[in-house]
């Protein structure tokens, strides 16, 4: 793929878009935007200061707090991208998508170069585990978080492979430095070579462990194609949420806030997180959809019926935390960490 990289926003005397903060975020500049694919764009935010950024690992993502046109803010996640050893700065690379409900419509219109955004604190619930290989699978911008990993393995000397799928080569985002690894790296665009194939996930390698990131028909082909892998052993990240049947329990029942010893009733129709804010509890969540890991809560006592799509099924049957976004309860009464 051509190196194209091009500068592309405002000039640093244009005025920059207002800030929405959001508790605990800091606020960073943008110092550069950058063009990486058809449709791409790759963001470096700095601290304005020059100040140390928090450390982030392989596969963690942060919020973005972006303003929208009737001047209030809407939060979306993007996966890291860059350096972690670089403190100055994050990077995530960002996908204009066609239905856009105005986050990334308005990164690709009207960020610029000098404009200063609300950032969340770097999250992870995609951490890279140890294993004797790594099968990385990565489907349009689900490369972003793949990018870190492969860095992370390099360093360590595990031995990898990608497979990476796109529409076509000039939307796939990163093809000039993952030029360098050579056949580690198999590129398979739509257009030139039809749906990616998974027959190498028949049989499990020893040690080994899979990861995918990508949209949602990519991570049901290889959820179907690993089913011989142990569910440990293969990890997915979602843009959006899968269909879950429907809830266990779909009475009202109650939750206790252990700090207070207070008592909150989640209504038939209502979420956990919306029974919270509606009784003066807030909860800090982004995604609505059990994605993101924002609204994560500890249960102290209770069985919670988990509807997110972040936890394994270990860290399920552990039931000492859940998403209040979109998990409800199996018991009568969930006791949380509030």
């Amino acid at each position: 793929m051509p190196n194209h990289l091009a500068q592309h926003g405002a000039d640093s005397s244009s005025p920059a878009s207002p800030v929405t903060r959001r508790p605990g975020n800091q606020t960073l500049e943008v110092a550069r935007k950058d063009v990486v694919a058809d449709g791409v764009v790759k963001l470096r935010l700095e601290e304005p200061t020059g100040g140390r950024l928090p450390h982030w690992t392989p596969g963690a993502h942060i919020d973005l707090v972006i303003p929208t046109a009737d001047g209030g803010s809407q939060v979306r996640q993007y996966s890291l991208c860059g350096d972690r050893w670089d403190a100055s700065a994050y990077e995530v690379a960002v996908l204009r998508e066609p239905n856009s409900k105005g986050g990334s419509q308005f990164i690709h219109e009207n960020l610029a170069v000098g404009d200063m955004l609300s950032v969340g604190t770097p999250r992870n619930n995609f951490g890279l585990a140890p294993a004797s290989r790594y099968e990385f699978i990565a489907g349009g911008i689900g490369i972003t978080p793949i990018m870190t990993m492969i860095a992370a393995a390099e360093k360590l000397g595990i031995d990898w492979h990608l497979l990476y799928g796109g529409r076509s080569r000039r939307s796939m985002a990163f093809l000039g430095e993952l030029a360098r690894y050579g056949d580690r790296v198999t590129v398979w665009p739509q257009d030139e070579s039809g749906h990616l194939q998974l027959g190498f996930l028949d049989k499990p390698t020893d040690g080994a462990k899979v990861y995918c990131c990508g949209p949602e028909p990519l991570l049901a082909a290889v959820e179907s194609a690993s089913t011989n892998w142990p569910g440990w052993a293969v990890r997915f990240e979602r843009f959006v949420a899968p269909s879950q049947p429907p809830p266990v329990r779909t009475e009202p029942f109650a939750i206790e806030l252990s700090h207070s010893g207070r008592t909150v009733t989640v209504g038939t129709e209502q979420t956990v997180l919306e029974a919270l804010d509606a009784a003066g509890v807030p909860v800090l969540s982004s995604c609505n959809e059990g994605v993101c890991g924002t609204c994560e809560v500890g249960v102290v006592a209770g069985v919670p019926d988990h509807r997110d799509s972040l936890l394994s099924d270990a860290e399920r049957a552990k039931g000492d935390r859940m998403f209040v976004c979109v998990s409800r309860s199996i018991t009568e009464r969930l006791v949380l960490d509030l």
